[in-house]
């Protein structure tokens, strides 16, 4: 039997099974090979070594990480979460100042829908405290084996290129940490946001310079199409996420819809993407790339 992934052609028989397939640690760009030895020391070590998912904000990886998350897990694979970004965001800040809940109306989980919270509305500290929360309630929902945290100020709107060397020499740090990890990112090209596009240059430019060998990237604002078959135009990899790890994506989602003060959850992924958020919870597909031929550095015009 035969099946494509990552857009290479694998056939899926003796001594060739999904589980190997998923963790033999090949990877990922157009043009490279997919390195299996049958049975080898390769695959072996290569199982053993962590399958590392980057999140540049908070609730991306519910969004467009999870189902990948939980079948790395299924098969053997010690799973790494890092979130890339603190996530400044004055407009959350406003929100969850404004009284009534204006912004999401009936829909919002808030109590008799009204928060009027007093945060700092530059660069709020409660914003990026309350975001990291529901991020770590995401990541105990998928059972990640850990939490990494870059813990960088969101930069990509300003110093562009700074913000991309950060994120090289984190990831390069990682890398010699954990040698034979794959990496899995964004794919900023198409996400059209300058963090997200920051993240996917930083991966490029280590993928080039054959630092790191097995790379993914995962269309994580693909849920903006409201058109379910528009999603996965392009991908090189649809996974289609088996019903009991839906069941899970949906309470990592669900850490973003979660009104409970008393342990800092305020909805705010919920307040910012809803649409993506429900999307998602109802689309039990990813869509992963490989690096396009045509790929170009650089923040993209307009964003």
């Amino acid at each position: 039997m035969k099946g494509t992934r990552m857009g290479f052609e694998v056939a899926a028989g003796p001594g060739l099974s999904r589980r190997r397939i998923l963790t033999a640690g090949a990877v990922a760009a157009t043009g490279m090979a997919l390195a299996l030895e049958g049975g080898g020391r390769q695959a072996r070590a290569a199982s053993k070594a962590p399958a590392i998912f980057y999140s540049p904000h908070q609730d991306d990886e519910a969004i467009g990480l999870a189902g990948s998350i939980l079948e790395h897990k299924a098969a053997g694979r010690p799973v790494y979460l890092v979130l890339v970004s603190r996530g400044e965001n004055d407009k959350l800040a406003e929100i969850m100042n404004m009284g009534d809940c204006k912004w999401l109306g009936e829909k919002c989980s808030a109590p008799k829908h009204y928060h009027k919270l007093g945060w700092a509305e530059k660069k709020s500290q409660e914003v990026v405290a309350a975001r990291k929360a529901e991020f770590r309630a995401s990541a105990k929902a998928l059972g990640v084996d850990k939490v990494i945290d870059f813990d960088l100020p969101d930069d990509a709107f300003g110093d562009y290129d700074g913000f991309v060397k950060k994120i090289v020499k984190k990831v390069r740090e990682l890398d010699k940490k954990y040698p034979g990890a794959s990496h899995k990112f964004s794919a900023g090209w198409l996400d059209l946001t300058a963090t997200h596009k920051a993240c996917s240059d930083a991966a490029a430019q280590l993928f080039n310079d054959r630092e790191i060998t097995d790379v993914r990237f995962h269309h994580i604002y693909a849920y903006q199409q409201r058109a379910e078959a528009d999603r996965a135009k392009g991908a090189s990899y649809v996974l289609n996420i088996p019903p009991k790890h839906m069941e899970i994506k949906r309470k990592a989602i669900l850490a973003y819809n979660t009104w409970d003060p008393s342990r800092n959850l305020y909805s705010l992924g919920y307040h910012s993407v809803s649409e993506w958020l429900e999307n998602a919870y109802a689309d039990p597909r990813e869509f992963v790339y490989t690096l396009p031929d045509d790929y170009v550095f650089g923040r993209i015009p307009g964003h």
